[in-house]
């Protein structure tokens, strides 16, 4: 099997889920104690949140954490984020290791299910710019985000309560989700950020549940595995 390599730190809680989901999926799909092999690269949350550059240096953190990962024999690269996924084609053509997009990989499962008009929640760049929603578009897909102000206390959430673990404001998001659900008409929601899945499950609300991260490691087992 190919050698996966993931750039997490981004946040640390978002990166522990992944590797949960890493084993709980190969214990799915493999034979007992067989996982594909895992480098994780874990950057300074607060050199990359922080980067007095912006994108261009938050941009040049991922470069060296790729070009790291491909030292180190990975084989497969992705981030364990959906935010960074706006400088994704610029770190691509910095190594030589395929890498495997979440947005790609949401995108198939939400065409997979039959899903055609989904509430996009994220971080405020993620819901904002063009780079996430475009490509959703681009496949067909019908993508509602929130307003402005559900925007800001999102991301709010996401940085001050979910990168800590802290899911009190758990309900704040399912009331967010009905809303668009009964006004929108929207069938599924697509957390597209990794932390959004530690406070919100399938079953939490009526619509389908689309989770990032989980899907983006199964993506990446599933070409893991292939020959």
């Amino acid at each position: 099997m190919k050698r996966i390599g993931i750039i997490g730190g981004t946040t640390p809680e978002s990166t522990c889920y992944y590797y949960r989901k890493y084993i709980e999926i190969s214990r799915e799909k493999f034979e007992k104690y067989v996982y594909p092999e895992l480098i994780i690269y874990s950057i300074n949350f607060k050199e990359f949140f922080q980067n007095p550059e912006g994108w261009e240096g938050r941009k040049k953190i991922l470069i060296n954490a790729a070009k790291a990962l491909e030292r180190a024999g990975a084989e497969l690269i992705a981030f364990s984020a959906n935010t960074p996924h706006i400088v994704f084609d610029d770190v691509q053509k910095e190594v030589n290791v395929p890498m495997v997009s979440i947005i790609d990989a949401v995108a198939e499962e939400v065409k997979r299910r039959g899903v055609k008009k989904v509430l996009l929640l994220g971080t405020k760049t993620t819901m904002t710019a063009d780079f996430y929603i475009n490509a959703l578009r681009e496949k067909g897909l019908e993508v509602v985000v929130p307003n402005d102000d559900e925007k800001e206390e999102l991301n709010r959430i996401i940085f001050e309560e979910l990168a800590f673990e802290n899911l009190k404001s758990k309900d704040w998001i399912v009331n967010l989700i009905e809303k668009y659900a009964r006004e929108e008409g929207i069938k599924g929601v697509i957390l597209g950020c990794t932390e959004l899945p530690l406070a919100i499950r399938q079953g939490d609300v009526s619509v389908e549940v689309f989770d990032s991260a989980e899907i983006h490691m199964r993506k990446l087992i599933e070409l893991a595995s292939q020959d």
